[in-house]
């Protein structure tokens, strides 16, 4: 399934350079019914280890492969991180696809709490407070495996301030699956 999704989020970026066709979503749909249920993802893109774009749904509200396919055009070309992906880029880029679980609002009773409920490196972690909102991936705890760095990232990945944690914001947590492309020689990225 993993190589399938990877070559969907691909071809998808391929078919805005001209370089392959447009994904036939309906024909896969037939030829594979589990990319007709609906199921949220990201797709990450990354150049020699480093974050080239990223962009995906939380909630599942469109069949797997059309998610999938979006979501990889978005992460290429509508990051506003980044300019649109080149062609050259495209030649260097590893996609990873992620496929997530339905988020689980997280009770928690202050921060001491949160830092025994939160799984680092398992749950990828929504927080909304005020109107705002931000989510980072699981894979996200290898960069920021101390809990009150990964929060404050998020906070201010969100717009609030970095000890917004003290403001009780609503958490979610949600897990996921995740395919990475490879080389012959193992993965580029990290």
């Amino acid at each position: 399934m993993g190589e399938l999704l990877l070559k969907i989020a691909r071809e998808a970026i391929a078919s805005r350079f001209g370089l392959a066709p447009e994904v036939d979503i309906e024909e896969l749909k037939k030829e594979y019914p589990e990319l007709a249920k609906k199921q949220a993802t990201f797709v990450t893109l990354t150049i020699d280890g480093r974050l080239r774009g990223c962009i995906g749904s939380i909630i599942p509200h469109r069949p797997l492969v059309e998610d999938l396919a979006a979501n990889a055009i978005a992460a290429a070309f509508d990051d506003p991180r980044f300019p649109p992906l080149s062609e050259e880029e495209f030649e260097k880029v590893d996609i990873e696809v992620s496929l997530l679980t339905v988020p689980q609002l997280l009770e928690y009773s202050d921060i001491e709490d949160l830092k025994r409920k939160i799984e680092p490196g398992k749950d990828g972690v929504i927080l909304q407070l005020d109107g705002r909102q931000a989510t980072f991936l699981p894979q996200v705890w290898e960069d920021l495996s101390d809990f009150d760095l990964f929060f404050a990232h998020l906070c201010v990945k969100a717009g609030l301030p970095q000890n917004c944690l003290e403001y009780h914001p609503t958490i979610y947590t949600y897990r996921v699956e995740k395919f990475r492309e490879c080389d012959q020689a193992g993965c580029r990225a990290k």
